[in-house]
């Protein structure tokens, strides 16, 4: 069955932190409600503890790193559901019962190309 990829942008917060419980509890339903289709997920920390990594030059060139995010923006990519669907349409209906996808941010769906 084809799989595919929903990245969740929503407000770059630490969801872990107790003001986010209420909202997290909606991701954890989903989770729970959505289980037989979700392969993965995982929950990503603030921006703030990214690194962005660059190669100067080509392959084997230096290794340049920075802090933080790659850019400012007032969504922030803050998650994933590796979801299993029967196609697109399915994916899409699935997607848009997560939390961000009702107004407060959004929701990306990209089918996973299959390894061979």
């Amino acid at each position: 069955m084809p799989q595919y990829l929903a990245l969740t942008y929503t407000a770059d917060v630490d969801w872990f932190a107790p003001e986010q419980a209420a909202e997290l509890a909606e991701y954890v339903q989903f989770a729970k409600d959505n289980a037989a289709s979700i392969k993965a997920a995982a929950v990503l920390h603030p921006t703030s503890t990214a690194t962005v990594v660059r190669v100067e030059g080509a392959r084997g060139g230096n290794v340049i790193t920075t802090d933080g995010p790659y850019a400012e923006t007032k969504e922030a990519l803050t998650g994933y559901y590796l979801i299993e669907a029967a196609d697109l349409d399915d994916a899409i209906a699935i997607a848009a019962k997560l939390p961000a996808a009702w107004g407060v941010g959004a929701i990306e769906v990209r089918p996973v190309l299959a390894a061979n």
